[in-house]
């Protein structure tokens, strides 16, 4: 989803990627056959799981390459909260703004529901806080959109994908 968020794009680099069908079908598909651009893919349309991906990766040097990870991995524990269990950026970037800078602008950080919290360090999480359930984690990004829909008229769309355990539909 967000993966070129710091010096590139998955896109870039994937050759192919192996999945299951609804059906029950492994297939692999080139990765010029899957919709990819940003924040979309092909997998966002269907019920299909990833089973695996292949990348045909650039020569670097050692040192060049260890230290832009390690400049990515500063700008994320700067930015992100990763200290705290989260699925990630709980929602996708509007056209125009930043789904973040909109919870903020509405007073969210930090709202709870329950053990869910908007996150302190970056309002486009919603963080883990221990103990949390699903169902408080929707509540909280359902307030979330209502809220930001209602104060700015952005209807804010979820990043996260939900997978309904009976049926094994998002």
């Amino acid at each position: 989803m967000n993966a070129g968020a710091y010096g590139g794009e998955i896109a870039d680099v994937l050759e192919s990627v192996t999945y299951l069908d609804e059906k029950g079908n492994m297939t692999t598909a080139p990765a010029g056959n899957l919709g990819l651009g940003y924040r979309c893919s092909l997998f966002q349309e269907k019920p299909w799981v990833i089973l695996s991906a292949a990348f045909r990766l650039r020569k670097g040097q050692g040192w060049e390459i260890k230290a832009l990870m390690e400049d990515n991995m500063q700008k994320r524990e700067e930015k992100q909260p990763l200290h705290l269990p989260s699925a990630g950026s709980a929602f996708k970037r509007p056209t125009g703004a930043f789904a973040g800078a909109l919870i903020e602008q509405c007073g969210l950080r930090g709202a709870r529901v329950g053990n869910a919290q908007v996150s302190e360090k970056h309002c486009g999480f919603i963080v883990n806080l221990g103990g949390a359930t699903c169902a408080d984690i929707l509540a909280l990004a359902r307030l979330v959109t209502e809220t930001v829909h209602k104060k700015t008229g952005y209807l804010l769309e979820k990043e996260i994908r939900v997978v309904d355990s009976e049926t094994g539909r998002a």
